[in-house]
């Protein structure tokens, strides 16, 4: 136990000095009161007897702020894009600041690909690979690489997506180390155990390490492709599995304009004013028809092919929604779009998303108060992605439950509805919604006469592969984590945390003196 604590104060020694060297607090306490206990430990660790390099300086403070997270690497990397999602926590101004991180860090040599590649598929899989290239991208978590391979025949153009050599290690190492700084902070300044920095920490591991499994983004591009397969203008990229593992992803390489280059596609006679509903109408059909949706559809992430097919990539997030909550979410559209309150004030008291006590017309009136004022808006400030953050704002009042999976789909929406909005900024997004909702709506039974049989059948089996039942049980938890932000306290990861803070616990008294001693040792070491 003493190697295991005196590694982690190490690990914790270099996050601190990496942090204390950097701009990343000092922007921070410009949005944030930073406890003042916090400072001096931080002005502590960034005494150096060798001065330091700030290469941020002529940069906007935005640019030094995600240039001094991406210095500091994937775990800070993945910790300020986790935050992003966290405004509650971090406020809305620092929140949007983080948005702008990119999750770009240095390729990894040719030598170690091949080696991974060869570990994880063998040495025939290896050799029958054609022209292997260079990387092409490289993020925290993996790089690309475009490759050929011989499909039954075929030669096909492949993207091969390879895990960081001993990422997960190392990120487990530093994320253990933050979890213990957390606790560290939590008991000595009482007023931060609001913030639950420690189960924030908590989650990130958890949601990152189902992230690191490739074998997961797999299954999840799998299914999506099944899915969508009968939607016009709308491809999924195939999965070759005896090129996948655990550390490799390999699929279809993507011959695209990303959707971000506006002027191109224009140029390419894609009519960008379709494409903007189109992008809207899929992802709710995705939603509402298939309860399984792209939980990540920025700009990066959606190519345009020569076809005029809309194809994404990067199928890491994922959000799932059962039956009853597909009804819930048609219903409460579809109901403010025909301004009809009381009838989604039924859905919310039917379905039991609200108590059976609460008076109808309240509800009904509460719901009015935020649709009305959209109908007074322009076109370009209408949002169904804010309606739906307005809604369980006030329903709140009224005891709704949390319904985590339509927290992540109501983020997802702000960011498509953004998408859309950036190729015709004039999108209607209600009279985009309304035939998709009209559609599925009269396709299936009506939510309020059969809500027994909803109930029945809302927890559907998830469709997985045979070989990985555990992992997608592992990984559906951690995207009901990232929607909801907190852990249920039935969980598994929830008595996983718990020993957790046992173990740091029995740490924290053997960790000041040797924290203290560390401070010193390292300025000499380090």
């Amino acid at each position: 136990m003493e190697s295991i604590m005196l590694g982690r104060l190490i690990t914790l020694f270099k996050i601190a000095r990496k942090l204390a060297l950097s701009d990343a607090l000092k922007i921070f306490s410009k949005y944030y009161d930073i406890p003042v206990a916090v400072k001096i430990l931080v002005s502590l660790f960034s005494i150096s007897l060798f001065g330091s390099k700030n290469n941020y300086k002529n940069l906007s403070e935005e640019e030094r702020l995600c240039g001094s997270i991406q210095g500091m690497g994937t775990t800070f990397i993945k910790l300020g894009q986790f935050l992003a999602t966290r405004p509650d926590i971090i406020g809305n101004e620092l929140s949007q600041q983080l948005e702008k991180l990119q999750d770009k860090l240095p390729a990894f040599s040719m030598v170690e690909a091949k080696t991974i590649i060869k570990k994880n598929l063998g040495d025939d899989i290896f050799n029958s690979l054609i022209n292997l290239s260079e990387p092409v991208a490289a993020a925290s978590i993996a790089q690309v690489h475009k490759a050929q391979i011989n499909d039954n025949g075929k030669v096909k153009d492949v993207a091969i997506k390879i895990l960081r050599p001993n990422i997960k290690k190392l990120f487990n190492n530093e994320i253990d180390a933050l979890m213990f700084l957390a606790y560290f902070i939590e008991n000595i300044i009482k007023k931060t155990k609001r913030l639950k920095l420690v189960e924030v920490v908590f989650l990130l591991k958890e949601i990152t390490n189902h992230e690191m499994d490739l074998r997961f983004e797999a299954a999840a591009a799998n299914e999506y492709a099944e899915n969508t397969k009968n939607d016009v203008g709308f491809s999924v990229p195939k999965i070759y599995w005896n090129y996948t593992s655990e550390e490799i992803l390999t699929l279809d390489w993507i011959d695209g304009v990303s959707i971000r280059e506006k002027e191109i596609l224009e140029d390419n006679k894609i009519d960008v004013n379709n494409l903007a509903s189109d992008i809207i109408q899929h992802f709710l059909k995705h939603a509402v028809r298939d309860g399984f949706f792209h939980a990540d559809m920025h700009q990066g992430n959606l190519f345009v092919d020569k076809n005029g097919n809309i194809v994404p990539i990067d199928f890491g997030i994922m959000g799932r929604i059962d039956k009853l909550n597909r009804r819930y979410l048609a219903e409460i559209l579809y109901g403010f779009i025909q301004r009809d309150y009381k009838k989604v004030a039924e859905v919310h008291i039917v379905a039991g998303l609200v108590p059976r006590g609460v008076n109808l017309e309240e509800l009904a009136q509460a719901l009015r108060s935020i649709g009305e004022p959209i109908f007074g808006q322009t076109v370009k400030d209408i949002s169904g992605g804010k309606l739906l953050k307005q809604l369980f704002s006030i329903t709140e009042k009224f005891n709704m439950q949390t319904q985590p999976q339509l927290l992540l789909l109501q983020k997802t929406m702000v960011v498509v509805e953004g998408v859309a909005r950036k190729l015709n900024p004039d999108t209607n997004i209600w009279k985009t919604s309304k035939p998709v909702l009209e559609k599925w709506l009269k396709e299936t039974k009506d939510p309020i006469s059969n809500i027994t049989e909803t109930i029945k059948d809302s927890a559907e089996a998830i469709k997985r592969l045979p070989e990985l039942p555990e992992i997608m049980d592992k990984a559906n938890q951690a995207l009901t984590f990232l929607a909801s932000g907190q852990i249920p306290q039935n969980s598994n990861s929830f008595s996983a945390l718990k020993e957790k803070e046992l173990e740091m616990k029995s740490f924290k008294n053997q960790s000041i003196i040797g924290l203290i001693l560390l401070v010193f040792l390292g300025y000499i070491v380090f």
